[in-house]
């Protein structure tokens, strides 16, 4: 008897929630955009690593201004963002972004979190522009161990470069960051291990999260927006060595921990 083997279906379709990095235009200049967005990747050139990002035109809805969409794209990915979808925009924008090969995300889309806003007019100083950061992304998160408050997260395996973890509240973290590997929490992140990839904690907002590890060798710190890369060398008292990072203000404070 012949045996049939059932055919194998080529692909599948499945459901699944993103959350996306949201880049808020405020004005249809684009040359002053670029200029502003070059500012911030030359203060941070390893901010941005292929991310999708979806557009955001609410605030140039009302004047429905034209935008050349072409010339927005590939300043995106000349700066190493990757523009996927538009929002927000009239009826006329929308239609034109989707005629340069973008689709339309809806507004209301919970999983749309935060904002990346680039000011066009007048053109922001790297200051401004360093006030107005808040990247948020959520990505497949390496190994959960159940906490036993429910608020926090604990990764207990290393992460390595271009992993990604986002916690909600607290995050912990048990084991080496390593240089692009990134770490996001709404809340505080604790790192008992070197931490070589970027943290970013307060994500949303919250300007009392901090930052802790027993090894601090940070490409890059953020709390609620402000952050600090190794543009910047880190003093000796800290680097390498159980530091605390904190807001003051609107500056980044790194103390050396048991001080």
């Amino acid at each position: 008897m012949a045996i049939v083997t059932p055919a194998l279906h080529p692909f599948d379709l499945k459901s699944t929630a993103w959350t996306l990095t949201a880049l808020r235009l405020q004005s249809a200049d684009l040359r002053a955009f670029s200029l502003a967005l070059a500012a911030r990747v030359a203060e941070a050139p390893g901010l941005f690593d292929n991310d999708p990002v979806v557009i955001d035109l609410s605030l140039l809805r009302e004047a429905d201004a034209v935008l050349d969409f072409a010339a927005l794209i590939a300043c995106l990915r000349q700066n190493r963002l990757v523009p996927i979808a538009v929002q927000g925009g009239s009826t006329a924008q929308t239609a034109a972004a989707q005629a340069a090969g973008l689709a339309e995300a809806l507004d209301a889309a919970p999983q749309v979190a935060s904002v990346l806003a680039v000011a066009a007019a007048p053109l922001p100083t790297a200051t401004e522009i360093v006030r107005e950061v808040e990247v948020l992304r959520e990505v497949e998160v390496v190994r959960e161990v159940p906490a036993t408050h429910p608020a926090t997260m604990i990764v207990d395996k290393p992460l390595r470069s271009g992993q990604r973890v986002y916690a909600r509240g607290d995050l912990v973290v048990l084991a080496v960051v390593s240089f692009g590997a990134e770490v996001i929490a709404d809340g505080h992140i604790h790192v008992y291990a070197p931490l070589r990839g970027r943290a970013i904690a307060g994500a949303r907002g919250n300007t009392e999260a901090r930052i802790f590890s027993t090894c601090l060798e940070p490409q890059l710190v953020s709390i609620a927006g402000i952050y600090r890369t190794t543009e910047t060398e880190l003093p000796p008292e800290v680097l390498s060595r159980p530091a605390m990072v904190r807001l003051d203000g609107e500056k980044i404070r790194i103390e050396p921990l048991g001080a």
